[in-house]
């Protein structure tokens, strides 16, 4: 088995490079400054595409955090230019908000407070800060986390309320795409916002943040976390009445890893405990998407008893770390294979060989699904951060 562990962290070591690589050398704009917005699956870049804040601040995130393991300068360079062109064009220093997209020529397109993308934006900004001491970028993470706790903290009922204008008043559009529910409390945007505050308070460590931390993992542990199944409850009203929706296993498998490390930078004893086992019990019932193939389907549809029948590059990112975690946690080499039967389904069938980065998934029949390569929506943190987390968990 170790022999097996050494041989996976040496291809993620190679497969982090490769992703590295292909943004290095495929998202850089050097016309309109920043990184091009839009990618196609046939690598054309689209002309005049918008410009995502969220995918701006995985890009911050991914090379700050990969830099600290690679070592490589130009890995710094870009996490520069990610955080200047950021907190140029992205961050509304007027009302202390963050654009959720800008044009090509640097203007705000959507200038809508997602409090979602203000999140990814304070986790990329701290993990800059790691690299390079900046403390512009610190005090706009925190500048950043103190507009959430402001305007998007409900502290009647507690937990966080999705979207505002761009000068903090209600919204009647709450969702982050097309597919979700428009309501006022997501665990997608509860599970970004504690990883968010997690990561800043490593670098800046607030009691007050420590205690929204805290209250954050209680609310997650409290409302999401479905201790029936074991699985997550995703969409819920102001005053947490539930609107029953599809069981995600990319969240499911994400939030078991994740939420027992922010409890771990917490320093909370009895959510780290709570946390452990949630992890295992949310680990054990994702098994229940793995395909024979090591493959980790999308989503089930509980209504319908229907499955959506797509396996999508995040949902095997997170797979990666997340059973190893529970490998970890547990000892039981169950974990193990399921972690080496999914990374030989990645390099079977979401590993672009020809032109790097990963496809975005295929469906059923093993065909590609044909959406971007980059953009919105695609992006390098979930994959750079797979390979990541096993190279500095595995000790062989």
């Amino acid at each position: 088995m170790s022999e097996q562990l050494k041989q996976l962290k040496t291809e993620l070591s190679a497969e982090l490079e490769n992703i590295l690589s292909y943004w290095s050398k495929n998202t850089i704009d050097t016309q309109n400054d920043g990184f091009i917005g839009q990618i196609d699956n046939h690598e054309n870049a689209i002309e005049n595409a918008e410009k995502g804040s969220v995918l701006n601040a995985r890009i911050l995130w991914s090379f700050s955090s990969a830099y600290q393991t690679t070592k490589n300068e130009e890995h710094k360079h870009i996490a520069k230019r990610a955080f200047e062109f950021l907190s140029a064009y992205f961050y509304d220093s007027e009302f202390g908000g963050l654009f959720w997209s800008i044009n090509v020529d640097k203007t705000p397109k959507d200038t809508k407070n997602q409090i979602y993308a203000l999140a990814f934006a304070i986790y990329g900004l701290s993990e800059y800060y790691v690299i390079s001491k900046d403390e512009k970028a610190l005090a706009i993470a925190i500048n950043l986390y103190l507009r959430i706790q402001k305007h998007s903290y409900d502290p009647v009922h507690k937990g966080y309320l999705e979207a505002f204008t761009r000068d903090w008043q209600a919204i009647e559009d709450l969702r982050l795409s097309e597919k979700d529910a428009n309501e006022k409390k997501t665990m997608n945007t509860h599970l970004h916002i504690v990883e968010a505050y997690a990561n800043l308070f490593k670098v800046w460590p607030d009691k007050t943040l420590q205690n929204d931390i805290t209250l954050l993992l209680e609310t997650i542990e409290k409302h999401f976390i479905n201790t029936e199944n074991g699985h997550l409850s995703l969409f819920f009203d102001e005053n947490w009445i539930e609107k029953p929706d599809v069981i995600s296993y990319g969240h499911d498998i994400e939030a078991a890893w994740l939420l027992l490390q922010c409890a771990e930078i917490s320093e909370n004893k009895t959510l780290i405990a709570n946390y452990k086992k949630h992890a295992v019990q949310m680990a054990e019932v994702t098994r229940e998407g793995l395909d024979t193939d090591g493959g980790l389907w999308y989503e089930f549809d509980p209504e319908k008893n229907e499955l959506i029948a797509e396996k999508h590059w995040w949902v095997q990112a997170e797979a990666l770390i997340g059973f190893y975690n529970a490998y970890q946690l547990t000892g039981n080499e169950i974990y193990l294979d399921i972690v080496f039967k999914n990374w030989d389904f990645i390099k079977n069938h979401i590993l672009d060989t020809k032109n790097g980065e990963w496809f975005w998934g295929i469906y059923k029949d093993y065909s590609l699904i044909e959406k971007d390569k980059a953009g919105f929506w695609k992006c390098p943190y979930h994959n750079s951060r797979a390979c990541l987390e096993l190279i500095n968990r595995i000790k062989t």
